[in-house]
């Protein structure tokens, strides 16, 4: 009963972030705690189940054209040398302050989206702040490697404020680059604790549909009402930071 509640859990949460272009790994992680024989073993079980629900939705966004392959070139290696350096970090400062500024800064980017949506500067043709790009996903690539998240929940404003990516390539740009991030995030797990090939078989499996229905929908919402989505999804995932703080 607990996989079954456990499955239906992942399918959700790989339709709501394949249509926004996030794996929302930080929604997933407390269920996925708890059907996990260990801390440990849960952490890096999660990092592999956002590499499958990730992996699936590029699959849908490269046929429909939604991924910059030069943007992710150049933020897919901060990402992930960020993640890896985070993961060695790990434990210097404590998860719940570091949980606690993520969901500040989701709120405010969910926020800005809202009150101020982003004039894409790749849309019209403009050149894109590569710069920003791999400054962003080195830090956020660190954030993410501290407390066991892909964190794609901060890749996605970085790329809309920052970058200036559109918001379609956008989604499939920051999606692609998670699976990266996941597929080395999980490797990186390996010599704490081999993860739970039981619960990565049923999450994973239960994630692919999802992430598969939730990219097909992306390309079916306008621009503005993409962006209204991707902001109110941060405020779930900051609710989902919040909510792993205080417990």
């Amino acid at each position: 009963m607990e996989l079954a509640l456990f499955a239906a859990w992942c399918f959700l949460v790989a339709l709501a972030g394949g249509l926004v272009g996030l794996v929302l790994g930080n929604i997933r992680l407390p269920a996925t705690l708890l059907v996990a024989s260990s801390t440990a073993a849960g952490g890096g079980a999660n990092l592999a189940i956002s590499a499958i629900a990730a992996l699936t939705a590029a699959g849908v966004h490269i046929r429909h054209g939604r991924i910059n392959w030069r943007l992710v070139a150049w933020m897919a290696p901060p990402s992930v040398a960020g993640a890896v350096a985070g993961g060695y970090l790990a434990g210097a400062i404590p998860d719940a302050l570091l949980l606690a500024f993520i969901a500040a800064v989701l709120v405010q980017s969910a926020i800005a989206l809202l009150r101020d949506p982003p004039k894409p500067a790749g849309g019209e043709g403009g050149p894109l702040d590569v710069r920003a790009a791999v400054l962003s996903g080195a830090v956020i690539g660190v954030l993410g490697g501290l407390v066991g998240l892909i964190l794609g929940s901060l890749r996605m404003p970085a790329l809309l404020r920052w970058v200036g990516e559109a918001p379609q390539r956008a989604v499939g740009t920051n999606v692609t680059v998670g699976v990266f991030v996941g597929v080395a995030g999980a490797l990186a797990h390996l010599p704490n604790a081999a993860p739970d090939l039981d619960v990565i078989l049923v999450g994973g499996a239960a994630s692919v549909p999802g992430a598969l229905l939730g990219s097909r929908l992306t390309g079916r919402l306008s621009e503005a009402a993409l962006i209204r989505a991707i902001a109110v999804v941060l405020l779930i995932a900051a609710a989902g930071c919040i909510v792993q703080a205080v417990t």
